[in-house]
């Protein structure tokens, strides 16, 4: 069927009639996805386009990863749907980490590799996050400190610790990207995270690692810098 809009679809089978009749629990992903999506295009249906999507992955927890370019990979999804999509994922996202924040426990890097991996997806520039703890290592809240040029990411250590005391965090994990993909530290990575340990010390909030993000991770606290 070439579809241009989901009012075009017999009622019954529309995905807004089965969300009031039957429940938004009981409706398939391509439903919830073709409600996201709204409309088709001249040549594919809003359900042919909601399947594609689905079928671009392996597993439906896979969507979380999902980037624009490979969204906009699929025939009939431009800009706007993939905008569409990756708000709506966005949006589920931080609803269940709002809600569930307290059971998220950073305590070794390979969990704050699995946590954070999905924020450097498709950044042509260095980001740099501050991840505060309480004295159990469950996250308080991240906060994105700086994005930088392809090559040079400069945060003030000030702005680290600021957050630091207004959350009351009694721990930080730094994070940031390589968007080469070449995880390891640069002469100015190790440089400055040995600062930010001493200035740590000083005002009594631990530094517990330093991660940098690439093809793969490198943790200062695993390699025995931290």
């Amino acid at each position: 069927m070439n579809n241009f809009s989901i009012e075009n679809m017999p009622s019954s089978e529309r995905p807004r009639e089965r969300f009031l009749k039957y429940g938004v629990s009981n409706l398939k992903t391509s439903e919830l996805i073709s409600i996201i999506l709204n409309t088709g295009t001249k040549d594919h249906s809003v359900i042919e386009l909601s399947n594609s999507i689905i079928s671009s992955v392996h597993d439906i927890s896979e969507l979380k990863y999902i980037t624009l370019n490979k969204l906009k990979k699929i025939e009939g999804i431009g800009n706007v749907k993939a905008i569409k999509i990756l708000s709506a994922i966005e949006l589920g996202k931080r609803v269940y980490y709002d809600n569930n924040m307290e059971k998220i426990k950073l305590n070794t890097a390979s969990k704050v590799y699995e946590y954070m991996k999905d924020k450097f997806d498709d950044n042509k520039q260095e980001y740099f996050y501050a991840l505060y703890l309480d004295t159990k290592k469950n996250l308080i809240d991240k906060k994105l400190l700086f994005i930088g040029t392809i090559n040079q990411s400069i945060v003030h250590p000030r702005e680290i610790f600021k957050n630091a005391y207004l959350l009351s965090a009694s721990s930080i994990i730094c994070v940031h990207n390589h968007p080469t993909g070449d995880f390891d530290p640069s002469k100015e990575d190790i440089l400055f995270t040995k600062s930010l340990i001493e200035i740590g010390k000083i005002q009594g909030i631990k530094i517990v690692d330093h991660i940098i993000i690439g093809n793969g991770y490198y943790s200062f606290f695993d390699n025995g810098i931290i």
